[in-house]
């Protein structure tokens, strides 16, 4: 079969798709069938010098337009990229293994809305006057420098836009390392800035694994990084951006709850579990995995959810029918059965699923748990994978101490019709991004991150303008300046 993946070349560097191919070889692996598709190479030395040097080059000048027309430039690539959502939706199912249903109303599509809503707002970008008597004090935003941006496999297109919209909004330039699991989209996301009116250096994307990624988060001319990853690998990058004392946002893991009350509506209720265990085949950085559920409805909760499960169409992701895909790697396909296995050996509860598919591909079935206790592995660490871990609980007091027991802290949910509780458990919950009677929402104009160990920062919304841009001081005298001698 041949699969119309193969990029014009690895690299896209200062406005062109630049190939070198002393660089290591990567081979892309389409998960619906465990076939090669298109490979490309690891960025050389050479290449990551290109591209930081274009960045640097390049940032002078974007940074000296007005923000009128950099926002612009990214309403235009908007545009593009939703007049293109069919191929590059096809493209981000051959990149990750998502369904077609998904990834046509998810990836590029949330993509063009992050280059619309910060190029809307690049306009805005403005200092104040703070007047002082008769002297007075003026601010100016201005950008960093040059942005290094580090993604993640399961939203490829969606994490390219997300760091390189508000970045370029503020007048930044970015060098982007996509994941080298899923290489291909964010070629396409620098081909439409460039198109769109980008000057060439102001959005490259080179490929490679950890060894580029640190070669580029410990360059002297980088003043920010951008990472959406795993926890551990935050860790690392965070440590070697301290040491040049870098601007870092990190957009990490999680094992976030969702507590469904007993007066909640089920339907609902296991709806907002399925998006936030299944969706991406739980590939989500933000998904519920632990889902606590009042002892009172807990058989009908799982009733009906095994009910709702046995209508999921596992296939081929490019068929629009299709509303479960694959894992996206061999790798994370392994993961996932070793964490089943381990939950079936400490006691929990097999209540559907959870066996790997006799065909081509990484798939695998969704899978529930149900009698989940606090110490089971499944219920504190983050599997990555279609695992949901439901849970007991009595009353609120002892749910929300539950939910807050881990080092995460990236999202919670709450399913109740009581909305003064509601609102209370959504303010008692330690996490970045709480959801009431729905799970993973994620639209742009709304701050989207963690705390703890979830992350540093926010990504979206007019709070990520504040992390790619510094404000300075101009303080102005209108009289005289007396000094002690």
């Amino acid at each position: 079969m041949t699969y119309p993946t193969q990029p014009k070349a690895s690299h896209f560097i200062n406005g062109k798709y630049v190939e070198d191919t002393d660089g290591a070889v990567i081979d892309v692996i389409y998960p619906a069938s465990g076939e090669k598709i298109a490979q490309v190479h690891s960025a050389t030395p050479a290449v990551i010098e290109f591209a930081l040097s274009s960045a640097r080059q390049a940032q002078g000048a974007w940074a000296a337009m007005t923000g009128t027309e950099r926002g612009r430039v990214l309403r235009r690539a908007a545009d593009i990229m939703r007049e293109r959502n069919h191929d590059l939706s096809v493209l981000e199912t051959y990149d990750t293994g998502k369904p077609y249903q998904e990834t046509s109303v998810v990836d590029a599509t949330s993509g063009a809305d992050a280059l619309e809503y910060f190029g809307g707002m690049a306009a805005t970008l403005t200092g104040e006057h703070i007047q002082l008597g008769e002297d007075w004090v003026y601010t100016r935003r201005e950008p960093l420098g040059v942005c290094v941006g580090i993604g993640a496999w399961n939203y490829p297109t969606q994490i390219a836009s997300w760091k390189g919209a508000p970045a370029l909004a503020c007048g930044n330039t970015m060098v982007f390392k996509p994941s080298e699991t899923t290489p291909l989209c964010a070629l396409k996301v620098a081909e439409i800035l460039h198109e769109a009116g980008a000057p060439a250096g102001v959005y490259n994307v080179i490929q490679g694994l950890g060894d580029v990624g640190a070669a580029l988060v410990t360059d002297d001319r980088v003043d920010k990084v951008s990472l959406t990853g795993s926890v551990p690998t935050g860790r690392k990058v965070y440590a070697a951006a301290a040491a040049g004392i870098k601007h870092v946002t990190m957009e990490l893991g999680g094992k976030s709850p969702i507590i469904v009350f007993d007066d909640a509506d089920v339907e609902n209720a296991v709806s907002g579990a399925i998006l936030g265990n299944f969706y991406s085949s739980g590939q989500v950085c933000s998904n519920g995995t632990r889902v606590f559920v009042q002892k009172g409805i807990k058989e009908a909760f799982l009733t009906r959810l095994a009910e709702r499960l046995k209508d999921a169409v596992i296939g081929d992701p490019q068929d629009p029918a299709t509303s479960f895909g694959p894992m996206v790697s061999e790798r994370q396909l392994g993961i996932v059965e070793g964490y089943i296995a381990k939950g079936k050996e400490e006691g929990a509860r097999l209540v559907y699923g959870g066996a790997r598919l006799a065909q081509d591909g990484f798939y695998i079935e969704p899978c529930v748990f149900a009698d989940v206790t606090d110490d089971m592995t499944i219920a504190r660490e983050e599997i990555f994978g279609p695992v949901m871990a439901v849970l007991d609980f009595d009353d609120e007091d002892e749910v929300m101490a539950r939910a807050n027991a881990t080092e995460f802290g990236l999202a919670a949910g709450v399913f109740t019709r009581d909305l003064t509780r509601a609102h209370r458990v959504a303010a008692g919950f330690q996490a970045g991004t709480c959801y009431i009677n729905t799970y993973n929402d994620a639209p742009v104009e709304a701050p989207f991150g963690g705390s703890k160990q979830s992350g540093v920062g926010r990504e979206n919304s007019k709070a990520a303008i504040a992390h790619y841009s510094q404000l300075k001081s101009v303080y102005v005298r209108m009289g005289d300046v007396e000094a002690p001698f």
